[in-house]
């Protein structure tokens, strides 16, 4: 393929650390599932036009500080990578390059594409400068203990998959020689599972501010076999007990004794006295509070989730569908992500996943129906076509802040299409069993294969097709019908300036 056509990873990491300001500027290079994630010293270095016209950046997202750009699942990794590396030899050397060098994008838009993208900055500013509250900054930061694992999470939930699927055609006869395979599979996606805990007590150490090794051990405790013997209000702990809820308080608690040892433990004997005060006290704390009280609140979410679904069926879906979209917007949703893992931990899988999923169906669906409305917008119509593929794949950042939220109406319309969807994929699982997904990040075709459920692989794909496919239907019928007035379908299919959102 022509390189001017589809940039490489060097490439684009190379064109990206001249927009925003060279290696100087960067504190800090990280990446999500499909975000490549920056901490900047002065975002006022940033050529943010620029960064949205590269080729390959599906979108940008400046949230608190931290300047995201939108790259898809994949390509994500090399050009951080890539981006890495080249921030390490622009600081090594110490060359200054000027903020927005790169020359102009490689195709620029047109007035209306860029008046959309220019209120969905202003939308997506406004609502971080009203949600910068102490409450959203510790859902943030817990957020950012599990973003790291997701990676592993869905390599393991695919090949759980497989393993299961290679088990049912061995027991069906139809696959003789998986019998030896399917435990070696088993054990390749189990391990990580089993020892979770750890990860996450290793990554809340290190996020919190205290030594990730030592939130690690205290959260190793909740995972050890040994705890069989160990007797609380006279009964036994279960290895497990708490899960990650308990691994998080673990290490949380760790950090806390660890900062406090530093301030007092006389420099001579730190090194001997703090790490053992640490794990000692947080490790009795786990076993004797956490684990007991972290293991209720556990199942009770696990018990909470599949009634909800259970029992509430279609109703619960269309609330859930619906109000997804809104909790992104407020940062809410990031509350969510220990208790997908929870229920990934107990189940194998996290009911909650497809339902919300949903949301990003009724997304596709009214950006389809805003391009289908405005066939004498180009512009627009080039914006969404950009944005459509990834969309499908569950990455909506550039269809919501591109088109749908700064059009007003359109993103109302999606949030009634991602109602439809889960009302449907919820009814759907109460007459016939639940469906989840055996790993939390992909949403969209991206997450059909990590579907699981009690009815099998081929009814977990069926089910969650059927609420996608509703979720599209109902947000394109929707926007078409009612998502553009008719001074903005007259504004926008004349070419003018865009129409304030309605």
């Amino acid at each position: 393929m022509d390189r001017s056509v589809a940039p490489g990873a060097g490439e684009v990491a190379a064109r990206l650390l001249r927009l925003v300001g060279g290696g100087g500027n960067v504190d800090g290079v990280a990446h999500c599932m499909t975000r490549l994630r920056l901490s900047l010293r002065d975002p006022a270095l940033v050529d943010d036009a620029g960064v949205r016209g590269t080729e390959g950046v599906l979108g940008v997202v400046a949230d608190d500080g931290a300047y995201q750009i939108v790259l898809g699942p994949g390509r994500v990794a090399r050009v951080t990578e890539r981006f890495q590396a080249l921030v390490a030899e622009d600081v090594a050397s110490r060359v200054t390059t000027p903020s927005g060098a790169g020359g102009a994008p490689s195709a620029a838009r047109a007035t209306d594409a860029d008046a959309l993208a220019a209120r969905g900055d202003a939308m997506r500013d406004a609502r971080r400068r009203r949600n910068a509250t102490p409450l959203k900054s510790a859902l943030r930061r817990v957020a950012a203990v599990f973003v790291p694992l997701i990676p592993a999470l869905i390599g393991c939930g695919i090949i759980a998959g497989l393993g299961g699927l290679l088990a049912n055609l061995h027991a069906s006869g139809h696959a003789d020689w998986a019998g030896a395979l399917v435990p070696a599979l088993v054990a390749v996606a189990g391990g990580f599972m089993s020892l979770l805990a750890v990860f996450v007590g290793i990554n809340t150490a290190r996020e919190f501010g205290g030594t990730p090794v030592l939130g690690g051990a205290a959260a190793a405790v909740i995972v050890f076999p040994g705890v069989a013997k160990v007797e609380v209000f006279g009964q036994h702990l279960a290895p497990g007990q708490g899960g990650v809820l308990g691994a998080l308080g673990a290490a949380l608690l760790a950090v806390q004794v660890e900062k406090w040892c530093r301030r007092w433990v006389p420099e001579s004997v730190d090194v001997l006295v703090t790490p053992t005060l640490t794990v000692l006290v947080s490790g009795l704390a786990t076993l004797y509070v956490l684990m007991v009280a972290a293991g209720a609140v556990a199942s009770a979410v696990g018990e909470f989730a599949t009634w909800l679904l259970t029992a509430g069926g279609g109703p619960a879906g269309f609330v859930l569908g619906g109000l997804f979209l809104p909790l992104v917007m407020l940062g809410l949703h990031q509350a969510l992500i220990p208790i997908h893992a929870t229920l990934i931990e107990q189940q194998g899988y996290t009911v909650l996943l497809p339902v919300l999923a949903m949301a990003g169906a009724g997304q596709v669906g009214a950006a389809a129906a805003v391009y289908a409305r405005l066939r004498r917008n180009e512009s627009v119509r080039r914006t969404i076509r950009s944005a459509l593929p990834a969309g499908l794949l569950g990455i909506g950042e550039p269809l919501i802040y591109g088109v749908s939220l700064p059009l007003g109406r359109p993103f109302v319309t999606a949030c009634f299409g991602g109602a439809v969807g889960g009302g449907v994929l919820g009814l759907l699982e109460q007459w016939t069993g639940p469906v989840g997904a055996t790993a939390i990040g992909p949403s969209g075709w991206a997450l059909f294969p990590l579907l699981a459920g009690a009815g099998g692989l081929l009814h977990s794909v069926a089910v969650y097709g059927i609420g996608l496919a509703a979720g599209y239907a109902a947000g394109f019928a929707a926007t078409y019908a009612f998502g553009l007035s008719r001074q903005q379908l007259a504004e926008l299919n004349a070419g003018n300036s865009v129409p304030a959102a309605e």
